[in-house]
């Protein structure tokens, strides 16, 4: 028994928690199968490991701040057609981050953009990668704020630190000057460096109008394009199929890009 607690004592002392809270059953059950000790040791370090990788795992969502819980395999493919399943189930390998490429999702509302980002995000959390899920507009906002401080740097170095970034819902609102800067000294800093996935209603011809700067738009594009994935989603909004189906909503008005500003 002596020797028992010491070794309890030990695992504990050598930041082994949870090996040093189930040494007792585990040494129950090494005896009862008669296991040899490399076996019972490696049952024990198992625990540990085991436990290690629950709890990263948890940190690193916490960390996300993603919006929802959504896997790759629940995207309803059949619905969106337009969607290369196979190119998917490639990206979900994560490969593209491990080449710091960046990921474009383009198409109207509810067609599966951000289900599919979060879906990316999701195996890169499971696969030890850390994540980083902003809206476009709080990004913008923040940068802007920032720069205006004289504080962008120190920012920049906080969207710096994920492997993965996803700026979702890109060009829903317009930009001053300010933020476009800001948003390119982000790009150009996290270029070949770290993963952008950016979701966006809006095609790469009008970026120049939401950032109110064609020159800054072209310079953000040449290096998000430069190693990426372009997927152009085009189809109905799952968030409308219901209301559709039902007769609640004008089918007419389903999957109907928003209207484009000259």
């Amino acid at each position: 028994m002596i020797s028992v607690e010491r070794c309890r004592d030990d695992l504990e002392r050598l930041g082994l928690p949870h090996a040093a809270s189930l040494l007792d059953s585990r040494l129950d059950a090494a005896a009862k199968k008669e296991l040899p000790y490399a076996e019972f040791l490696a049952d024990l370090l198992r625990i540990e490991v085991n436990a290690r990788d629950e709890h990263g795992r948890a940190r690193r969502l916490k960390l996300a701040k993603l919006p929802f819980d959504r896997r790759l395999d629940s995207f309803d493919f059949g619905f969106q057609p337009s969607v290369d399943k196979r190119l998917i189930k490639e990206l979900g390998t994560l490969s593209f981050a491990a080449d710091g490429q960046n990921v474009i999702l383009l198409g109207p509302p509810g067609v599966g953009k951000t289900h599919l980002a979060v879906g990316l995000c999701v195996n890169a959390i499971e696969q030890g990668e850390s994540v980083l899920f902003t809206r476009a507009g709080q990004l913008m906002e923040d940068l802007r704020r920032a720069q205006a401080l004289n504080r962008l740097e120190q920012r920049l170095r906080f969207y710096l630190k994920p492997k993965v970034l996803v700026v979702d819902e890109f060009g829903v609102w317009p930009y001053d000057r300010l933020a476009a800067n800001a948003l390119f000294g982000l790009v150009a800093a996290r270029y070949e460096r770290g993963s952008v996935i950016l979701t966006s209603n809006k095609g790469f011809g009008d970026w120049g109008e939401v950032l109110g700067d064609p020159v800054v738009a072209s310079a953000i594009l040449d290096r998000l394009l430069h190693h990426s994935h372009v997927l152009n989603i085009k189809g109905e909004s799952y968030r409308l199929r219901e209301k559709k189906k039902s007769g609640l909503f004008p089918s007419t008005l389903v999957g109907l890009s928003p209207p484009v500003r000259r």
